[in-house]
């Protein structure tokens, strides 16, 4: 028999997917499904975008890039920070890479090795877990907790760092909650962080275009005092609805850029050509549909916040970013994960059970608002009348 090394018995998987894949099993069947399941915009790329992809390929772009990609969507990025943030970025700080995933992979690769600890959200990401335990680190939660409205605590975050920490992953908007970290704890955090000059961070700001309420996003590139440590992943998924583009970048600090862009040549050589000409029209092309979708999914969770409320046993707190929110499911009796199967199963509606993010995520479920408020509105029913019927086994 084929005998893996250990190192993969140890790694995870994100269970979107499977859920995805059984919905899309169960729909084939002729069942009609809903799915708030799978965390991506249910809107089109905006046209301008795949115009400049296909004039890309029409003007003979079908080749290699740089292994950091292409330096006119790297000073793109450069600029764009610039404008948001007021920050200075080099372009030569900027690696352009296929999706936000391959930085989570590349970070936690570099500081992950048995003796050292990572910290990483909980509920959080699953990919951050499972990367971490696949270098052999030891995977430290940081608890996300609802009475922190899913903020981060930086006195808990701190409290947590030994001589053994080597990284701090770091979410806000946070996946799978909605939480968005105030500044004076961001602050706090980066204060705090001083102590621990050997602790480097990565911040996953995939949603900071998806604020409401008036938050405005902290971006950590802002504080000078980390930026030799800092490493900042980002995209083009979810802000211009361009998931299977398969396109993020990262911000690396300088003694870590080559090693990064050496993994990028091992693993990947570049991110085809032609979508790094629509990242270059997305982010300097006109933004109004970006303003309208991040306006629908404003107005689709206030829809569903209300109506989680109004389930039998079911508290939501309202999220302030990103586009889910993460209901409070512990008065129903169920487990989340038997109640997202049994959901899905029964009533045809796709959820995710909070400990797929994590521990901490027991007793809550992810309920992604990327669907029509017609649709949402039609699971919420049925969310309720399977909690009206159907009592925890």
């Amino acid at each position: 028999m084929l005998k893996t090394i250990a190192a993969f018995d140890r790694i995870g998987e994100e269970n979107a997917f499977a859920v995805l894949a059984r919905a899309t099993q169960l729909a084939a069947t002729g069942r009609d499904i809903i799915n708030l399941g799978i965390g991506q915009p249910d809107f089109r790329t905006p046209d301008f975008i795949v115009e400049a992809a296909v004039k890309a390929l029409r003007d003979g772009h079908h080749g290699y890039t740089p292994a950091v990609g292409i330096l006119p969507l790297r000073e793109a990025v450069a600029a764009d920070l610039h404008k948001r943030f007021q920050v200075e970025v080099s372009p030569d700080a900027v690696m352009i890479l296929p999706g936000g995933k391959p930085t989570m992979f590349m970070s936690i690769l570099m500081f992950g090795e048995p003796g050292s600890d990572i910290l990483y959200p909980d509920p959080g990401f699953p990919i951050y877990r499972s990367m971490i335990e696949f270098t052999g680190a030891r995977p430290v939660p940081v608890p996300i907790r609802e009475k922190n409205n899913f903020a981060f605590s930086a006195d808990e975050t701190l409290s947590l760092i030994t001589k053994n920490t080597r990284l701090l992953i770091l979410n806000s908007p946070a996946n799978p909650t909605g939480g968005v970290t105030p500044k004076a704890e961001v602050d706090k955090l980066v204060a705090g962080l001083a102590r621990f000059p050997d602790v480097a961070v990565m911040s996953d700001e995939i949603y900071d275009h998806m604020l409401y309420d008036g938050e405005t996003h902290v971006c950590l590139l802002q504080y000078p005092s980390i930026r030799d440590r800092l490493i900042v992943l980002n995209g083009w998924s979810k802000t211009y609805a361009m998931t299977g583009w398969r396109m993020g970048y990262a911000i690396w600090p300088g003694k870590l850029y080559d090693h990064a862009r050496k993994l990028a040549v091992n693993l990947h050589s570049c991110v085809n050509a032609a979508t790094q000409y629509a990242g270059i029209a997305a982010l300097t092309g006109p933004q109004d549909e970006i303003t309208k979708m991040v306006a629908e999914f404003d107005a689709r969770r206030k829809t569903v916040v209300a109506g989680l409320n109004r389930l039998p046993s079911v508290s939501c707190t309202t999220p302030k970013g990103a586009f889910y929110a993460f209901p409070n499911i512990q008065r129903t009796g169920w487990k989340a994960k038997p109640l997202a199967a049994a959901l899905l199963e029964d009533s045809g509606v796709a959820l995710i059970g909070g400990p797929d993010f994590g521990v901490l995520g027991e007793g809550y479920l992810r309920v992604s608002y990327a669907n029509s408020t017609e649709n949402i509105l039609r699971a919420l029913d049925r969310i309720g009348e399977f909690l009206n019927t159907r009592k925890a086994s």
